[in-house]
């Protein structure tokens, strides 16, 4: 298979989505890689390694898009890639649907397919390509709402941890999934105060367990966070549900029960948001004040650290790289049930429950698709 790996173009969007390590394994398959020149700089991989690791360097992002089979990319197309995707062509990468109208609308309009790395999902609901830059995010978020919480920041002037006879802020975090855990440990080792939350029992018995003495685990429901806001110094969003709009669990109303200068980290803004008020914004503007509080909404945190980014998105990806290249999506995606629910929109069908939700738009059965596909 022909494979293409554009320069990322969002805003300081460091990643890239294949090292040359990938390269060179993708290239023992027999499968011919272009790489568009510097896709790799921010990532500290630069051209000569990925020469050497068997890969054709193009010097635009509209060869690599024109010669390629399957794109493999870190963030989603934005407005100036939709004209170089091609009908039929596969992209393999976040997507993030239900977050973007437009970017839904367009990919329907080209006809390509569509496979959305978030929503690839293990049998046991795990998701194996969102964890690592889940990881990442969410020990971001307690690195960032620490330089925010600063005063020069607009923040409440609060160090994380206290000092001897100053007691430590107070995190809440919520959502014990993969980004709220992380939260919750790296907040809880720099000595802050964390109160977690979530709405399954089990999982917070699990992480009572796990969790240091400082972290208190709590149901969430509108009321207790309610409660929890009035004193919070650093509130996390950590909510996710899988290829869907976030629901909002802070409201704009309740930017008032918070203290001028508290700080939110909303990790869950690339999939609308789970606080009313947030917006997704950039590396280079990457906050905006509201009644006081401090939003920060950045939609891509693991660019900002891309060399760890980008290895730990490699180490997860490339075996369904794989197994694209190898069998062509359609023979990989009927193999491969984890595969399978990776596919969002295919040849101007979407064919995600989420996705169509989110919309308005019609469903499509994606197993009469793959079943007609191979009839065809």
């Amino acid at each position: 298979m022909v494979i293409g790996v554009p320069k990322e173009i969002k805003n300081n969007e460091n990643r890239v989505a294949l090292t040359p390590a990938g390269v060179a394994e993708l290239r023992k398959h027999g499968h011919t890689i272009y790489v568009q020149v510097n896709a790799g700089v921010g990532s500290g991989f630069n051209d000569e390694e990925y020469i050497g690791a068997g890969a054709t360097m193009l010097p635009t992002i509209d060869e690599v898009y024109g010669i390629a089979e399957m794109i493999i990319k870190v963030k989603e197309p934005i407005a100036q890639e939709y004209p170089l995707i091609k009908e039929n062509q596969l992209l393999f990468t976040y997507f993030h649907f239900a977050s973007s109208e437009e970017l839904t609308h367009a990919m329907i309009e080209k006809g390509a397919i569509c496979l959305a790395y978030e929503t690839v999902e293990k049998t046991d609901r795990s998701l194996p390509l969102l964890v690592p830059m889940s990881e990442v995010a969410g020990r971001m978020a307690i690195q960032e709402g620490a330089k925010y919480l600063e005063k020069p920041q607009q923040g409440r002037g609060i160090l994380l941890g206290g000092v001897p006879g100053v007691k430590p802020a107070k995190v809440l975090v919520l959502g014990g999934g993969i980004v709220g855990t992380q939260a919750a440990r790296m907040a809880a080792g720099l000595g802050a105060h964390v109160t977690l939350m979530d709405v399954s029992l089990p999982r917070l018995r699990y992480l009572a367990d796990v969790m240091p003495a400082n972290v208190d685990t709590m149901m969430s429901n509108e009321y207790s966070i309610r409660e929890e806001i009035k004193t919070a110094d650093l509130i996390v969003g950590a909510v996710l549900i899988p290829g869907a709009k976030a629901p909002h669990l802070i409201t704009r109303d309740m930017l008032k029960l918070m203290r001028p200068g508290t700080v939110l980290v909303d990790v869950a803004v690339d999939q609308g948001g789970c606080i009313e008020t947030c917006r997704p914004t950039t590396h280079e503007n990457p906050t905006f004040i509201i009644d006081d509080v401090v939003h920060y909404c950045v939609a891509n945190m693991p660019g900002a650290v891309p060399y760890t980014s980008t290895l730990a998105l490699t180490n997860a990806t490339l075996p369904y790289a794989l197994q694209l290249a190898n069998k062509g999506w359609l023979k990989a995606c009927r193999d491969n049930a984890e595969l399978k629910v990776g596919l969002n929109v295919v040849e101007g069908k979407v064919v995600y429950k989420g996705v169509a939700d989110a919309w308005g738009l019609p469903l499509v059965n994606v197993e009469d698709l793959l079943t007609e596909e191979v009839l065809n």
